[in-house]
């Protein structure tokens, strides 16, 4: 099988930054004295928009305005841990984004971070070199939390591409359900953060991009 277009997710796919964000809400809780347990932590957490989780931290006893301010909250915390480190993509990303470009192989990405983060990577890692600011599929606040599958089902629409054309990059268990629920024509797993993945076992697993064999594509 042949596949003809690609959808990434960002955190911890493209930018392998999931130490980043554990370290953010690490402060976050700490700033408003909540405590979870590390099994706590994942099921509130991983794979899952900020409001959303957000509502779980607070037992759903917050409004529109208190989501969108500890949002921001949150996600400045994790910029300032950013800026101390070197930001750059996933290790061979730039090569692979580069084949696909080259061979004009449509691509975008669907991500559960909000507007915010999402210029503020456009930005810091050039992300326009290969990427349409308004292709990307963000959080803007309607789009529901993986693994519900809408914001991979709207990237294949962005693209152009019926599911079972297209390639799916995602490191998240919940963010793998919800390209499985799309039903994406291949799931690759990005181990960034040494996951558990024994659900996905018969999936290919990379730790590189280089290692994504070119001939899958037409």
């Amino acid at each position: 099988m042949l596949y003809n277009g690609v959808v990434f997710d960002f955190n911890g796919t493209l930018f392998w930054d999931t130490w980043l964000h554990n370290k953010a809400w690490d402060i976050f809780l700490e700033k408003y004295n909540l405590h979870l347990t590390e099994e706590e932590l994942f099921r509130k957490i991983h794979g899952k928009n900020n409001r959303d989780i957000l509502l779980s931290l607070f037992n759903n006893n917050l409004n529109d305005e208190q989501i969108n301010q500890f949002a921001l909250d949150k996600e400045m915390l994790y910029q300032e841990l950013c800026l101390k480190t070197h930001m750059q993509l996933a290790p061979g990303v730039e090569s692979f984004l580069n084949f696909l470009k080259e061979n004009t192989i449509p691509f975008t990405i669907a991500t559960a971070s909000g507007k915010e983060n999402l210029d503020f990577y456009f930005d810091k890692l050039s992300l326009d070199k290969w990427f349409k600011y308004e292709d990307v599929v963000y959080n803007n606040g309607n789009v529901k939390s993986k693994p519900h599958p809408e914001i991979y089902e709207l990237a294949m629409k962005v693209i152009n591409r019926k599911p079972e054309e297209v390639v799916v990059f995602e490191d998240a268990n919940m963010g793998l359900l919800a390209a499985k629920n799309a039903k994406a024509g291949k799931i690759i797993v990005v181990n960034s953060n040494n996951d558990d993945y024994s659900d996905w076992k018969n999936n290919q697993i990379i730790t590189n991009y280089d290692q994504v064999n070119r001939s899958l594509f037409k």
